[in-house]
């Protein structure tokens, strides 16, 4: 692992009016992490993602990826930074009147130029790692929820990233499917040698996919730990979130009425 992150949220707060949705954060991706943010519904795990694609702006604190403070970027130069990470978003967010080969092509079409031979052979080569070959006629509406998903994994693999962030990427499937997914999330990474970023509030497919695991509540990461030691972490919030118990910290505080997912 190495010890410059890839990715680095140092101390950010983020706040909309008067809602704070994360309160000093401070969390280090680095290369080669498959990394599992873990949280409340609502409580702020997909705003990180945002933060880190320079969608969203801190309130204070800093955006590190690499060298590059993220909230200073020109446009160009974000666009950059976009094209070297893929965003799997949690219900595929395909484009329905368009082709698989369409969906695939615009993030390439719209951030760089390459010869049309070129965009084909990578939409074949993607998905073929996916398990998709041959749909790239088909529009969304033929798929099932899980072909969508494979084909928005395809997706997020065309601009050759170097970090890959899943957004509740198995949220709406049956457990087999999820199992599938989970499965694919590991082996892509692996083959493409890609790190990721992966938010979730789905013990099962946390631990199935995670190298590392860091819990947000109420604004604040409280725990980063691998799975074995998360699993066994003595913070009571942690503990309760993992057994699924209805007696802790949890049920007895109501969900910050400041956070936002």
């Amino acid at each position: 692992m190495s010890e410059t992150p890839l990715v680095h949220l140092e101390n950010i707060v983020l706040r909309f009016g008067e809602k704070t949705v994360l309160d000093g954060i401070d969390l280090k991706v680095f290369s080669g992490d498959r990394l599992v943010i873990l949280g409340q519904s609502g409580g702020g795990k997909s705003t990180m993602l945002r933060l880190i694609l320079g969608i969203l702006k801190p309130t204070m604190g800093v955006v590190r990826y690499r060298h590059l403070q993220v909230q200073k970027l020109s446009r160009s130069k974000l666009n950059l930074l976009r094209s070297r990470v893929g965003m799997v978003y949690q219900y595929s967010a395909l484009i329905s009147s368009m082709t698989v080969r369409e969906n695939l092509a615009l993030p390439v079409e719209e951030l760089v130029r390459k010869p049309r031979k070129e965009i084909d052979a990578l939409i074949r080569e993607n998905l073929e790692i996916v398990g998709m070959s041959g749909t790239e006629e088909k529009v969304p509406s033929e798929l099932s929820g899980g072909m969508r998903k494979r084909v928005s994994l395809a997706r997020a693999l065309m601009m050759q990233p170097e970090l890959i962030l899943f957004d509740e990427p198995t949220a709406g499937l049956d457990p087999v499917i999820s199992s599938v997914i989970d499965e694919l999330i590991i082996s892509l990474t692996k083959k493409t040698n890609t790190t990721s970023v992966i938010v979730t509030h789905e013990m099962e497919s946390a631990f199935r996919v995670a190298t590392r695991m860091a819990m947000l509540y109420q604004g604040k990461i409280i725990e980063d730990a691998s799975p074995d030691r998360f699993r066994l972490s003595a913070n009571p919030v942690v503990h309760q979130f993992v057994t699924g118990t209805t007696k802790g910290p949890i049920t007895e505080t109501p969900l910050n009425a400041d956070s936002s997912k």
